[in-house]
């Protein structure tokens, strides 16, 4: 593998975080193809093959309500999040398809409240090319814990 497919890669995860940790989730599904899975799965599910999540969009259009429903729908006390992401490990690069992975640290801060903790897991990822750039087909987000505080609002 070459060392420009793995800073691409480096860049995607890096662009990701800052996407969506700087609250610009209109963005959020730029980061994905047209026919996509995005899915938010616990540890214990993941690992027995259970088809159970805490959320599962399958496309982008999907993705764009989730968008709509954060913002104008979903009544939730605001809350700012800030990842911390492993370097990605990349297992495979065949035919154009990447398959990667990298470890999560999610926290998350309410108004006069201190940081927690919020999710941690790891991200399981397809990342193809389209139009010259890089983009998730799959992104799994297999967090650790059997159980999420109150509610899963805002992307992982």
């Amino acid at each position: 593998m070459d060392a420009n497919t793995r800073f691409a890669v480096q860049d995607l995860y890096n662009d990701y975080a800052a996407c969506v940790d700087n609250t610009k989730f209109e963005a959020w599904p730029d980061f994905f193809t047209d026919e996509c899975i995005y899915r938010i799965v616990s540890r214990e599910n993941y690992d027995a093959g259970l088809p159970s999540s805490s959320l599962m969009l399958e496309s982008r259009a999907m993705l764009l309500d989730r968008v709509y429903g954060m913002n104008e729908t979903i009544y939730h006390a605001p809350y700012l999040q800030r990842h911390v992401i492993s370097a990605p490990r990349i297992h495979s690069v065949e035919g154009g398809v990447i398959r990667a992975e990298a470890n999560y640290v999610l926290m998350g801060t309410k108004l006069d409240t201190p940081t927690e903790v919020f999710n941690t897991g790891r991200y399981l990822d397809t990342i193809v090319t389209e139009n010259g750039k890089l983009k998730f087909k799959e992104r799994i987000c297999v967090f650790d814990g059997d159980l999420v505080p109150n509610s899963i609002v805002y992307p992982i």
